[in-house]
This record gives structure tokens, C-alpha cells and sequence, in this order.
């Protein structure tokens, strides 16, 4: 390609609009090439007398928006080229609007659209590559950061490539503390990647964030209790969660403290086998609305009951009959809920954030 950019920002910013706007026209047809670029020539060409467009805010300004508003895709570019492009935009951009400003926000947000609505199957590694370099670039308190990882997380459920992300718990807690935004706009953010999480089928880590979005609730909130009960039932239907107390420790989680669902999950906690059942027989309903079956929260709690039981006992012989009675079985099964219950311990899901 002969007109080919391999580095971006050197030379004056005349220089550097003059390249930019090169790289955009790449995608126009020869007749209206000239058309494209004119406006720019016009802006950028001096006019005795006046002062020169590098030493004029507003007419950089002028120039910025002028070009952004023609970016509307990753162009016509390899990898290097369509990060090299808009890096130097996002440097313009951020150099000349304050950080959160309607201008930047317009901006950043007709960048990020542009990102993001290039077809799906074009450049998709360097989506997230330019996408990324925008939310380093922009200050650590910016309210903008939070829209710029929300593409990120849409792009990569989008293309089933969450893991690419990389998302740590340390890092999102990390960021919300920092963002200058709304209690309610943070709580938003950390459900958004729990419903990522759960939309690709991964439910574990989708419920670590789940608990998360549920401590930052407040508990008068009208969300609390919704949010509260479907913490609740997604720790009780997932196989892998037997550590409760993360739950019980959530403000909002009291909030539904005189719900059947809470009180099931005490059962599960503290209860019998006998508990369960009774809790059963009077919240069929509840245990349908919830999608929550009789035989997988028996399980749960038999070994829930079993690993407190054992613990109690540590060194201890424990007659078969003893373990039975605790677990309601007949004795010819309890050595099939030891060898279960032995791997109890690796499948703890801690939910701490």
C-alpha cells in the first residue's frame, strides 16, 4: 500500500491532522476523496494575519471534532497503523477537552461506538487493543473509563472471549473505589460483569460478582431485596457454593431476612434433613419460582451436615450408625457421602470481594 503509515504523531499538529486525515480518506472513492479531505485543508491552511491554527485552542478544538465525527469504523489499516491512528487521537482529544466534560464525553463516547460497530469478524484483536489504550489514557477518576470497559466486556461476551479480559476481582474493586461516579452507577458496573460472566455459562465467577453487586446495594434500596433473593437462590443451585457466610454478612441480605428463600438458606446453614423437608412442604411454590429442586439442596446440606459432624470428631472413630442418623440415610450408603464429602473441601467457592 503505498500511502502506508507505520507510526503515528510526529511532526507539528498540522502534520499529524494532515496524516490522520490521509489514513480516514483511505476509505473514500477516488471522486469524492478531495471532497473528504477539503474541510480539513480549509482549517488547517493559514490566513494571514490571523494566529496559527497550533497556536489556537479553539480551532483545534474545531479540527478534533471535525474528525472524529468522520471516524466511523477502525479504517482502512493493519493492526499498527488503526492503533497508531487512534492513540494519537485519543491524545488530542484528552490534550485539548478537560477529563468528564460534555465535549471529551461526546467525544470519547462517538470513539468508542466507532470501536465497537466495525463488523464483527474485522480487526477484533485490535479492538481490544485500541479500546484498552483508551481506558489506560484516560485519568484514573474519569467517569468515562466505566463506558469504555463496558465495550470491552460487550465486545468480549459478544465474541465468547471473556477470559481474554482477564477481570480480577482486586482490579474492579480497585476501579469503582477510584471512579468518580454514583453509588448505584458502581453497583451497575459490578452486575454488568456478572451477567458477562453468567451469559457464557461461567456461574461460579458470575456469582463472586454477583455478591458483590449485592453488598454495594443499599439496603433501602428497592433493588436489595430482588438482588438479595437471587443471591440467594444462585448460591443454593450451584453444586459448588457451600460458604454462606459471605450472604448472611450483607446488609442487604437481612433485608429479606423474613423471605422462605432466606429462611431455607438458613436450614441449609444451621438445619436438619427434617428442616429441609418441612421447609418443602410449606414452599413448594418458592422452590419452583426460584428454580430449585429438593434433591440438590439434600445433597448440599447432607454434606454441609456431614463436614460439621467429622470436624467435631477429628481424630475420633465414628460408628457408621452415628453417620447415618446425622445424615438421614441407611447406613449401606454413608460411605458413598464420606468419599463425596472428602472432596468438599476443593470445591469451596470463596466469595469475598
Amino acid at each position: 500500500m503505498a500511502d502506508s503509515l507505520s507510526i503515528f504523531g510526529e511532526g507539528s499538529f498540522e502534520e499529524q491532522i494532515q496524516e490522520l486525515v490521509k489514513y480516514l480518506a483511505r476509505g473514500e472513492v477516488d471522486e469524492s476523496r478531495a471532497t473528504f479531505i477539503r474541510p480539513f485543508q480549509e482549517a488547517l491552511t493559514p490566513v494571514e494575519g490571523q494566529t496559527p491554527i497550533s497556536e489556537d485552542e479553539e480551532k483545534k478544538k474545531a479540527v478534533i471534532k471535525l474528525l472524529v465525527k468522520d471516524i466511523t469504523g477502525l479504517g482502512d489499516g493493519s493492526d499498527r497503523e488503526i492503533e497508531g491512528f487512534f492513540n494519537l487521537v485519543y491524545a488530542h482529544v484528552l490534550a485539548l477537552y478537560p477529563p468528564d466534560s460534555a465535549d471529551s464525553t461526546e467525544l470519547v463516547t462517538s470513539l468508542i461506538s466507532a470501536i465497537t460497530s466495525s463488523p464483527p469478524t474485522d480487526h477484533t484483536f485490535i479492538k481490544y487493543r485500541v479500546l484498552t489504550n483508551l481506558f489506560n489514557a484516560l485519568p484514573n477518576r474519569s467517569t468515562l473509563r466505566p463506558r469504555v470497559y463496558k465495550a470491552l466486556l460487550n465486545l468480549a461476551t459478544e465474541n465468547e472471549e471473556l477470559d481474554s479480559l482477564q477481570i480480577k476481582p482486586t482490579d474492579v474493586e480497585k476501579w469503582i473505589d477510584e471512579w468518580d461516579i454514583s453509588a448505584e452507577e458502581k453497583s451497575n458496573f459490578v452486575k454488568s460483569i456478572s451477567d458477562a460472566f453468567a451469559k457464557l455459562g461461567q456461574k461460579e465467577t458470575a456469582y463472586t460478582y454477583e455478591v458483590a453487586y449485592v453488598r454495594s446495594i443499599s439496603p433501602s434500596s428497592p433493588k436489595a431485596q430482588p438482588a438479595a433473593l437471587f443471591a440467594i437462590a444462585t448460591a443454593l443451585r450451584l453444586p459448588s457454593i457451600f460458604n454462606f457466610d459471605a450472604l448472611f454478612k450483607i446488609d442487604a441480605v437481612q433485608v429479606a431476612k423474613d423471605q422462605p428463600l432466606y429462611a431455607l438458606l438458613r436450614v441449609i446453614l444451621e438445619g436438619s434433613i427434617a428442616d429441609l423437608d418441612s421447609w418443602v412442604v410449606a414452599n413448594e411454590a418458592t422452590l419452583n419460582e426460584f428454580g430449585l429442586e429438593k434433591k440438590a439442596l439434600g445433597r448440599k446440606l447432607r454434606l454441609l451436615v456431614l463436614a460439621d459432624f467429622l470436624s467435631k470428631r477429628v481424630g475420633q472413630e465414628v460408628p457408621y450408625a452415628d453417620l447415618a442418623s446425622a445424615l438421614q440415610v441407611d447406613q449401606s450408603q454413608v460411605e458413598v457421602w464420606v468419599i463425596d464429602g472428602s472432596c468438599l473441601h476443593t470445591i469451596l467457592i470463596p466469595v469475598q470481594f
